[in-house]
């Protein structure tokens, strides 16, 4: 697996994997992704858009959000192609994007939909741990649902 970045022609691409309203709601809180939308995402500042790539073939998305006065990362809006899921480029992929992450700041986070256990499981494997529940419950005061904040455990 390899990482690329963003090119003009995946984002139509990367918009068809979410299959359904609920799908898209646990990927990004909508219920529906245009093309226009994972553009629009790839070009806001401090975000850095990939493309994971197995032979080629597009299999996953991801973002880093870029934090400089927090001196950390954020890994997001991570999806894997319908055809690819279940064998193990989710994992692949995060563990890729948290390299990348760790060349900008030490500290790597992500935050999960709650009810996404297939991303639970994957991002577990991958090093995240969860982050204190006093924590946790600060960074959702403003978001739309309780997500489970991860944190990359130092030592992976």
């Amino acid at each position: 697996m390899q990482l690329t970045v963003l090119g003009p022609t995946h984002p139509a691409v990367v918009a068809s994997w979410a299959t359904s309203p609920e799908e898209s709601r646990r990927w990004c809180s909508r219920d529906r992704v245009t093309s226009e939308d994972v553009t629009r995402w790839g070009a806001e500042p401090d975000v850095l858009a990939y493309l994971a790539l197995v032979d080629g073939e597009p299999v996953g998305y991801g973002e880093l959000w870029l934090d400089e006065d927090e001196a950390e990362v954020e890994l997001a809006r991570l999806i894997v192609a319908p055809a690819h899921r279940g064998r193990g480029v989710g994992r692949r992929m995060v563990t890729l994007l948290t390299t990348l992450a760790r060349e900008h700041q030490p500290a790597v986070l992500m935050r999960s939909h709650p009810d996404n256990t297939p991303a639970l499981r994957c991002y577990t494997a991958a090093g995240f741990e969860p982050v204190p529940s006093e924590q946790a419950d600060e960074w959702n005061q403003a978001q739309p649902v309780p997500y489970v904040w991860l944190r990359h455990r130092p030592d992976d």
